[in-house]
Formats: C-alpha cells, sequence, structure tokens
C-alpha cells in the first residue's frame, strides 16, 4: 500500500518478549494472544480523526533484537511518535531502551515536540523487577509521559494510544474506535472539549 501524507506514524520499540505485539493486537483488535511469536517488523491501521478530518493511525510493531539496525532508523526517521516498552519483570528490558531513545533524540534532534510514551507493560505479573516509581523517575529524566499497562488484562491499552494522540501538538488527533465512545470517555470530553476517543 502506498504511503499517504495523511497517515499517522506511531513507531513501537522495546526488547524482545516485553509485549509490543501484544500491546498493539489488544489495541487493533481486541485480542490477546499467550505465546509469544518474535516479529520482524509488522504495521497495522486503525482509522482516527486528524485535523478535523479522517487519517490513518499507522503502528509499525518492530523487533526486539538488535539485527536490524537500517530498519530501527528508517522507522525512527518516519515516525511521528514513539511508544518505549519495557516489561515490569525485567530490569534489563528497560535498560535495553536507552540506546533506541538515544537514537530517537540523534535522528528526530528537539524531541521536546514529538510524542514518547514510556511504558511499563505486564504491570499484572506478581513477578515485578521493576516498581512503578522507577519507571516514572526514567520518564523524567527522558522529558516524556510514563504509563503501565497489561495487554494481557486490557489495562490502559486504550489510554495509552489515546494519551500518545493527546501528547502531539502540531495537530488535533484523536482516536475513532466503532463510533462509539464510553461512559468515562464522554466524561473526559466534557473536560478536554479537544481530544476524543470515538
Amino acid at each position: 500500500m502506498p504511503e499517504q501524507s495523511n497517515d499517522y506514524r506511531v513507531v513501537v520499540f522495546g526488547a524482545a518478549g516485553v509485549g509490543k505485539s501484544s500491546l498493539v493486537l489488544r489495541f487493533v483488535r481486541g485480542t490477546f494472544r499467550e505465546t509469544y511469536i518474535p516479529t520482524i517488523e509488522d504495521t497495522y491501521r486503525q482509522v482516527i480523526s486528524c485535523d478535523k478530518s479522517i487519517c490513518t493511525l499507522q503502528i509499525t510493531d518492530t523487533t526486539g533484537s538488535h539485527q536490524f539496525p537500517a530498519m530501527q532508523r528508517l522507522s525512527i526517521s518516519k515516525g511521528h511518535a514513539f511508544i518505549l516498552v519495557y516489561s515490569v519483570t525485567s530490569r534489563q528490558s528497560m535498560e535495553d531502551l536507552q540506546p533506541i531513545f538515544d537514537q530517537i533524540c540523534q535522528i528526530k534532534g528537539d524531541i521536546q515536540k514529538i510524542p514518547i510514551m514510556l511504558v511499563g507493560n505486564k504491570s499484572d505479573d506478581t513477578q515485578r523487577e521493576l516498581d512503578a516509581s522507577e519507571g516514572q523517575a526514567l520518564a523524567s529524566k527522558w522529558k516524556c509521559a510514563f504509563m503501565e499497562t497489561s495487554a494481557k488484562m486490557n489495562y490502559n491499552v486504550q489510554e495509552l494510544f489515546q494519551e500518545l494522540l493527546n501528547l502531539e501538538q502540531r495537530r488535533t488527533v484523536s482516536l475513532h474506535v466503532d463510533g462509539k465512545k464510553s461512559k468515562q470517555q464522554k466524561k473526559k470530553d466534557k473536560l478536554q472539549g479537544k481530544c476524543s476517543v470515538m
């Protein structure tokens, strides 16, 4: 499919096995897969509203390994927003995000205008190595937003993508999902007036 200029490209990075694909599939398809299947690179599309018109949210789910540095650089250079995922069960998975974050800074220059979400996934798991406060501390250091999620329990998945779009300052982007709004979203709409999940 040819790329369209009104695509809004979100790139998901993180170490192997942290749940990047699970988060994306839970968001796009509402499904969760127990088995782990390594990803090289997948792209998913979701219709969203963008500056009061319709555009496509294009989510690139990247590989968890560092075998494809050229692909990684290309994803960063084309991305409009980034989700950096670690697993709360693995301190190493958080440390693995530093070189990716550094590369985003290097390629994008001033990252203050670029929506970046640091995400601690698997928050339902009892085998935690990382506390939410540690994720919050890293997000503060990187000057980005932070959220804990559980793709398995469908916790904060929709909110993650909505929050990422809310961070976009150059245009107004918001999610459209099946034309229905949840009760809490209707409340949020009244409060915000700017962004809405449909």
